[in-house]
């Protein structure tokens, strides 16, 4: 039996509780604020969509909860409390809440009287559950979902010197502490799922050596099918989904925006403001922007774009590679962004170098002006979505857990 923890469930945490509850598998997930789905009718109407999102198709025994500081943390985003939220040693951040949950794990592997073979635990949550687990001789599986730390670090500290008032975006100032947190982390870990081959090759030799290293890349959401492929004359519309960063390689798109010749290309950016809005405008001011939003209102914009940007360099899971592609975008990515995972070159999308922007624009250029080939890579995007699926995700990753069950 498999005992998951993770602060707060997102898609790919979903996938797996489903695949692990549908095998038999699932012994509890710990999560801070949580809730079985049935359970959701029991709160008043004006609560019911916000604890949906919270909500989980598992029975009440498997569901166990640490919901305080979670909570907490919620009431003062919902007041405008950012400054508070980033003090040090305030129980409502996020890294409070997530060493909350991986200690409520801890308690649970040390008093559980039916021991489970594995524990699942993520990036950030999983040291003291990690701990509990050998001593009680538990399996222990770690999901990696970005970048080696000091891999990253590297990165990171390259961009700051080749677009210096990027600098600010590029969020590279966690505390020591914090790596050798996940240095800790990776090294009681017996067992590492990867989101793609970029991560795992940013592993140390030594970690991919003595440790059971796999990649499992992200699944996609339903394909839906796209009101018509027929763009006409009207002008490709380039999307860019995630937060507003170097990160993401946002400077990058606008300057392969720069060099495009044609006119007949519109920017939309979607994500979460990392400077004010006047800040990217002055860098390049050709675009729209759209606020981050919910799952399907997201994937609604999706649908009414062309094809997605995303030269990342230091990423996470790519979602927005696959939600795209389920929507028919065709994607132009880099590798740091799990490119290798999903996309054929001049199929579905092409790869790209980091650091380019004259690969971006050259294939924008191409899309912009041959619309009856990005109908074909619309359709082969959707083909591809539907061949990787979040159903095969989390099958993917119980057939790894089985073996581990023999204790």
């Amino acid at each position: 039996m498999v005992v998951l923890v993770h602060p707060t469930g997102d898609e790919s945490v979903r996938a797996l509780l489903r695949a692990l509850r549908d095998a038999g598998l699932l012994a509890r997930f710990v999560t801070s604020l949580g809730f079985p789905r049935a359970s959701v009718t029991l709160f008043p109407p004006p609560f019911r969509a916000a604890m949906m999102r919270r909500s989980y198709d598992l029975e009440p025994q498997m569901v166990r909860a640490a919901p305080r500081r979670e909570i907490l943390h919620l009431l003062a985003a919902r007041l405008g409390l950012t400054k508070l939220m980033k003090q040090e040693m305030v129980s409502v951040r996020v890294d409070r809440i997530y060493q909350a949950v991986d200690q409520d794990a801890a308690v649970c592997l040390r008093a559980a009287r039916q021991v489970p073979g594995v524990i699942y635990g993520y990036e950030d949550c999983a040291e003291h559950s990690f701990l509990a687990a050998r001593e009680r001789g538990i399996r222990r599986v770690y999901d990696l979902p970005s970048l080696y730390g000091e891999t990253a670090r590297t990165i990171l500290r390259e961009e700051a010197a080749r677009y210096p008032e990027w600098e600010p975006t590029l969020a590279n100032r966690a505390s020591e502490s914090v790596w050798e947190q996940k240095t800790r982390e990776l090294a009681l870990a017996e067992t590492i799922i990867c989101p793609s081959r970029f991560v795992l090759s940013s592993l140390p030799e030594e970690i991919r050596q003595g440790k059971n290293c796999n990649v499992v890349a992200c699944g996609s959401p339903a394909v839906a099918a796209r009101e018509s492929n027929d763009r006409g004359q009207e002008p490709l519309r380039v999307l860019f989904a995630g937060a507003l960063s170097q990160r993401e390689g946002l400077a990058d798109v606008f300057r392969a925006l720069q060099l495009l010749r044609s006119t007949q290309v519109r920017l939309v950016l979607m994500g979460s403001l990392l400077q004010p809005l006047r800040w990217y405008q002055a860098q390049f001011p050709h675009f729209s922007y759209e606020l981050p939003r919910t799952f399907e209102d997201r994937l609604q914009l999706m649908r009414s774009c062309d094809v997605l940007v995303l030269p990342s360099l230091v990423p996470g899971r790519a979602w927005a590679l696959s939600e795209a592609m389920s929507c028919g975008l065709p994607v132009i990515a880099t590798a740091n962004a799990g490119a290798e995972e999903f996309i054929q070159d001049g199929v579905n999308g092409w790869k790209v170098p980091v650091r380019d922007p004259e690969s971006i624009a050259d294939r924008l250029q191409i899309l912009a002006e041959d619309k009856e080939r990005l109908g074909g890579m619309s359709q082969a995007a959707q083909n591809t979505a539907r061949d990787n699926t979040w159903e095969h995700y989390g099958e993917a990753i119980v057939k790894i857990l089985q073996p581990l069950m023999t204790r």
